[in-house]
Formats: structure tokens, sequence, C-alpha cells
């Protein structure tokens, strides 16, 4: 295994995205390393290295009088693995902040991550979830065709989040004296110790911010509107058009389904439609039909996505044809 691989491995524990086996393994290992394997090393020698630990463990197995690997030997492989990255990733950790008067230069950490002016930036693509752990232990779910923006490092009181588009699930770690703050649009979603929601997809043009457990108080940009305080259950609607701001209810599942596969239409837009399809599975849709305003209501969980099209389909009386990942509409016959 090359060394990228090992070292996107302890990317996902650092993010919070292995599971419960694999960061005990982990942190197993670090009680083992000691201190002195945090210095700078060069990226040659630990390549070296896993070489080394490459070679002696295939002898091993190649002594092995059993056809079938054992267990243990994955096991084995996975520590050789971590160990020869180990200077790497506790270098990353360890590494202290830098500030300068210069504008730094952007950082990419992996192909959706980059570090720019003190800022992490997180983007996810169509088809795909991510999971952040904030420094203060609070924690969100990005959805597909989200990207969010926050500081690597809070400071003066204040835990600013901005999420620029798409969707996202927060749940804040409460911190007295600092406020946090999810900026969307033209809204700001204050919370402390809560959990809340917050869709912003540009192409639908509306902010819904739902708030799932404590308190949160949602102002807008809009000189003179009243901030709107919202207790469990309830959510806010602010429409880009209109620019106003409306609180109504919402059912849980309704809201948070698209963490567990699931998705949830209610008198939905085309536009809303065509994003929950497309952020799910990674799919392009274009609509060459004559229906481009309609609504939907409706709810798939863990569907395929021909069963998605095919119900829609045929409720909307439409038809639809599929070449790679891109779905054209059309009228039906």
């Amino acid at each position: 295994m090359e060394l990228e691989q090992i070292k996107k491995i302890l990317e996902r524990y650092n993010e919070g995205k292995c599971t419960s086996e694999e960061s005990r393994l982990i942190e197993q290992w670090f009680e083992d390393i000691h201190p002195e394997h945090a210095t700078q090393i060069d990226e040659s020698e630990l390549q070296t290295e896993l070489d080394i630990i490459g070679q002696q463990l295939t002898k091993r197995i190649q002594r092995s009088q059993t056809r079938t690997l054992r267990p243990w030997y994955y096991m084995a492989a996975a520590v050789a693995m971590l160990i020869a990255a180990g200077a790497w990733f506790l270098q990353l950790r360890s590494k202290p902040a830098t500030h300068s008067g210069t504008q730094e230069q952007p950082l990419a950490l992996k192909n959706n991550n980059v570090i720019s002016n003190g800022y992490m930036i997180v983007s996810i693509a169509k088809g795909d979830t991510g999971h952040i752990t904030l420094e203060d232990g609070s924690t969100i779910i990005l959805n597909a065709a989200s990207r969010l923006r926050y500081p690597v490092h809070f400071s003066d009181g204040h835990r600013d989040i901005y999420l620029e588009e798409g969707e996202a699930f927060f749940n804040v770690a409460p911190e007295t004296g600092s406020t946090f703050t999810v900026h969307a649009g033209n809204t700001s979603t204050t919370a402390l110790g809560t959990s809340f929601n917050i869709r912003a997809y540009s192409s639908e043009q509306k902010i819904t911010v739902a708030l799932l457990t404590g308190k949160v108080k949602v102002v807008t940009a809009r000189q003179g509107q009243t901030p709107v305080i919202l207790s469990s259950s309830e959510q806010a609607n602010y429409d880009c058009h209109s620019l106003e701001l409306i609180k109504t209810t919402f059912r849980q599942d309704e809201v948070t389904g698209w963490q567990q596969g699931t998705l949830f239409f209610k008198d939905a837009s085309f536009e809303e439609v065509r994003a929950g399809i497309e952020n799910m599975y990674g799919v392009t849709i274009i609509n060459q039909s004559d229906k481009k305003y309609w609504t939907y209501t409706g709810n798939f969980k863990k569907e395929s996505l021909k069963n998605v099209m095919e119900t829609i389909c045929l409720t909307e009386s439409l038809s639809y044809t599929r070449k790679n990942d891109t779905i054209l509409l059309k009228n039906k016959k």
C-alpha cells in the first residue's frame, strides 16, 4: 500500500470517520509511540521504513502453513502501515499554528479539504457526505454538494462557521462565553449548546433553519427585520426572492432523513427534487420536458435510483432516459 493511502487512513481518524475498532487500534498505537517520533522526518525516510516493514511482514506471511490469511495478518498489516506513517501524522497533529502579516497560500490537505488564510474549507461532492469535529467538540455532518468554511482555531469568544453552499447538521458543544454562529447566505443562526439543520442550496433560492434541540436565534441581512427565535421542532424559512422569514413546524425525519440515506419531499419544487436526487446518487438531471414548475410529495428510504425515477415519473406523467451519470426528463409520449 502506498504511503499516501496510509495517510488517508489516519486523516479519517483525525476527522472522526473511523469505526470504533479502528479508533481503538489507532489510539492504542498512539500510546506506544515515543515522543521523539513527532520530530520532522523526510518523506523518503517514511517510505523506506514502510518498505522494510512490508518486506518483514511478507516473509512472515510466506512462512505460514495455511493457504488462507488469518485475520491477525490483516491486523498486523494495518499496524505496520500505522507505524510507518506515524511520524508524519504526529507531526501533522502537533505542528503549531503560524501567523504572518502576509496572505498564506492555500494548503491542500486532501481532495476536498483546503486550508487558506487560517480557515479550513471543506467541500463534499455529489453522492457523498462528510463528518467534521471542531476543536471545541462540536460536530457537523455535511450533505452532498456542500461547502463549509470555518477557522482552524477559534478566538475572541466567537465561533463563526460559514455554510457557503448546501446543507449541514450541527451539534453544538456548549462553551461558556463563546457564541456559535452559522452564516448561510443572508442569514445568521446563533446557538448555545443545541442541534439544528441548515439547508441553503443556491439553486433552491431559499434557506431553511430547523431546530431539533435547544434554542437558536435566526437573523437576516434585511434591515429592520425582526429576528426569529426557534424552539425544538420549529424551523425558519427564508425566501431569497421576497426576503420574508417565516416560522413553521416540521417532523424530524423530514429534516434529518438525508443522514440515513432517505429522501423526503413535501410539496417539493422541481429544483428541490432535482437537488435531492443528484446529491443522493451523484447524478445530473436535465429537465427537457414542458413541466418546469411542479410539486412532489413522497419519500424513499434507501431506494435504488431506478425506483426513485420510475415512481416520480409515473406520478408526474414524465419519462426519463439515463446515459452514464446524466438523466434526461422528457414529456411522456
